[in-house]
């Protein structure tokens, strides 16, 4: 896979390293990690006129998936997900007659049934936001009224409006999963920093810290450092707006 940047399609990236605006870590285990530029992504597809050469593919560091860098006719470039068959050369296409091929994008109510897609609007015309990681698809399994189901990665089956978009294939990159990292250096290269079990601090530190040795944990479940259930408990907020549209929830 070639490495090749389109310099107009990157921007500065500064990164939060879990801090918030006041400077106070919200999220643990951040900090650290290489330098990186941040490579516009094309999630809405909005060029419906005109039909784009894909001209390279590329790695991002900011993303699990390879991107492709897209030539189109009337002289613009813009960076999109790379789907898993789609090669250098090909042709794709962004309007409701496309055909079925990878890297096409058309609304939902005109992919067949059983077809694997990436980069799902949540809402028309706000972009792709899901099924975006390396090796993801999703399957349309039904169709009824102004909705398309899908199966999403996770195994969840869901709602979506027939009239927002979404890019046809699989995400490329399928062993991403795979990876064995090896060293500790290299996850700090990728902006993590190193954990420490509950169960390994003094009491103070943690509700799991403390007792003569190698001590339970002391409660009915797993906590976090501030009390709260985890490892297993459902985050999900209740009676949510999309709930209706959830069929089936994730495992």
């Amino acid at each position: 896979m070639a490495y090749q940047i389109q310099k107009s399609l990157l921007s500065k990236n500064k990164r939060k390293k879990g801090r918030n605006n006041r400077g106070i870590i919200t999220s643990r285990h951040r900090g650290g990690g290489h330098k990186r530029l941040y490579r516009n992504i094309d999630f809405k597809r909005e060029k419906i006129t005109v039909s784009a050469l894909v001209k390279k593919i590329s790695y991002d560091p900011n993303r699990t998936a390879p991107i492709a860098l897209l030539h189109y006719k009337d002289g613009t470039k813009k960076y999109i997900l790379h789907p898993l068959e789609l090669k250098i050369g090909d042709i794709v296409f962004n309007n409701s007659e496309a055909s079925i091929q990878p890297g096409n994008t058309l609304p939902l109510k005109n992919i067949p049934l059983g077809t694997q897609v990436h980069n799902i609007e949540l809402t028309p015309g706000k972009g792709g936001q899901l099924v975006r990681s390396a090796g993801t698809s999703a399957q349309i399994i039904a169709k009824e009224d102004n909705f398309v189901t899908l199966r999403l990665p996770s195994n969840e089956i869901r709602l979506i409006s027939k009239n927002c978009w979404a890019t046809i294939g699989q995400i490329s990159n399928i062993n991403h999963n795979n990876i064995i990292y090896k060293k500790a250096g290299r996850k700090r290269w990728l902006d993590r920093r190193p954990s420490v079990r509950g169960v390994a601090m003094n009491a103070v530190d943690h509700p799991h810290g403390g007792g003569e040795g190698r001590a339970p944990v002391g409660r009915p479940r797993p906590v976090t450092p501030w009390g709260k259930a985890t490892l297993g408990h459902r985050t999900r907020t209740r009676n949510k707006y999309s709930d209706s549209l959830i069929l089936r929830r994730r495992k």
